[in-house]
């Protein structure tokens, strides 16, 4: 099944094909466009360490162990993938985060040589007892990076003080005694889960015929039963474990992060909620907003200030970070300003002003095909049709504002990270 969905406002158009696997697959169509990019992505991240498939009996992995698959999926038994890609001049990469892992590449040139490696070894795995040990000092060796990698440091604890048992407070790569744990037959089982079609995505834009692609995908993609996962998501209290936690590295500049829990009533927030989120952010943390002024000239904060929705299965917080050589009073003032706003709400021009700045930055998503395909991830991870951010931006009231602010912002369940000197 294909369908169009077109937005005559920006004048672009995406095309979705529904694979007989349940599999879904966006194209955008950019023929101006000099280079194509494309992601092949399973809805399966670092939080998901405890599951069971249809009615069977919960399997818990070791933690790192979706990060860790997705290092050793590159390798075959012959060329591996990196390889098959430098000789068609492709670049190519992967990510995990805590709640997707994306196999990607970028190409000015051969797409549907490209395509056809992606495809295929993303499902051809190849692991064995001897490949996966000889990976655990490669990601041994990651782990200890990002053990001295101050800015990851300042997020990962101030996951770990938001929350008491979810995993989004484990780092992704695990930790050097949990990736010991892990052998080939658990990467195989993780992957038989995880990686089968009905759990997968894929989305492409560029310079590229839809058509062609879908022909290619009913020609590469290896159909399967569908399986049915159960993720197992701990009891998570709504109270922040610990208030403030503070480390010292070496740094020019004490870092901070700020994060406000909410509670997650369900397992996923929707796309408004995403969008309104997004918006009472640009209206309170915005580089023209009163709270940004006053800390900016108090010379609290430097450019390196922000603020994000940060979200996924079951956890959802607002996270403010930056630098500070006083990251407290920048904690305090922006809890006076949020309390201030909570009672008496954002100005309406504030909020409208905001709104401009949120759409004007979609439409310009669509000048880069990497963009546009992280886009589209979104609205297959969300199974969202694609557009639908914009009727949203564009139905927007005061009261939708107050309620989503009320609902994220809970100064008295809030912690905060520092990296000091």
């Amino acid at each position: 099944m294909i369908k169009t969905y077109k937005n005559s406002l920006i004048d672009e158009q995406v095309i979705v094909y529904k694979h007989k696997s349940g599999l879904e697959v966006y194209v955008c169509e950019k023929p101006e466009f000099s280079s194509s990019y494309a992601i092949f992505g399973t809805r399966y991240g670092s939080i998901d360490t405890k599951f069971s498939v249809g009615n069977g009996k919960f399997l818990e992995v070791p933690e790192g162990i979706a990060h860790y698959l997705e290092h050793k999926l590159f390798e075959s038994e012959e060329l591996d993938a990196f390889a098959r890609f430098a000789k068609t001049g492709a670049s190519a990469n992967a990510f995990t985060s805590f709640d997707r892992t994306c196999y990607l590449f970028s190409c000015s040139a051969n797409f549907e040589e490209n395509f056809r490696i992606l495809l295929d070894f993303v499902q051809h795995p190849y692991f064995t007892e001897e490949t996966v040990q000889k990976e655990q000092g490669i990601i041994g060796q990651e782990i200890q990076m990002y053990d001295d990698s101050a800015p990851w440091q300042v997020l990962m604890n101030l996951l770990g003080a938001l929350y008491k048992k979810h995993p989004v407070r484990i780092d992704i790569a695990g930790t050097v005694e949990s990736i010991a744990k892990i052998n080939a037959g658990l990467l195989y089982d993780c992957y038989n889960t995880f990686y089968n079609l009905n759990n997968m995505f894929i989305c492409v834009a560029g310079n590229v015929e839809a058509q062609k692609i879908f022909d290619l995908c009913d020609e590469l993609l290896i159909t399967k039963a569908p399986v049915i996962i159960n993720r197992f998501m701990p009891n998570e209290e709504n109270k922040v474990e610990k208030r403030q936690v503070e480390v010292k590295l070496p740094v020019s500049k004490p870092l901070f992060a700020i994060g406000f829990k909410e509670k997650c009533e369900n397992p996923q927030k929707t796309l408004k909620e995403k969008v309104l989120s997004e918006i009472i952010l640009k209206s309170i943390f915005g580089n023209d907003s009163p709270l940004y002024k006053e800390l900016f000239d108090s010379e609290l904060i430097n450019d390196s200030f922000s603020a994000e929705y940060f979200n996924g299965y079951s956890y959802a917080c607002t996270i403010v970070e930056g630098e500070s050589d006083n990251p407290e009073k920048v904690r305090e003032i922006t809890n006076r300003y949020l309390s201030d706003y909570i009672v008496k709400g954002i100005k309406k021009e504030d909020i409208e002003r905001a709104v401009k700045v949120y759409y004007s930055e979609e439409v310009c998503g669509f000048n880069s095909a990497e963009n546009i395909v992280m886009n589209m991830v979104e609205s297959a991870f969300l199974k969202t049709p694609v557009f639908e951010e914009f009727d949203i931006i564009k139905n927007i009231t005061e009261v939708d504002v107050v309620k989503r602010l009320k609902e994220m912002f809970d100064i008295d369940n809030s912690s905060i990270s520092i990296v000091n000197k």
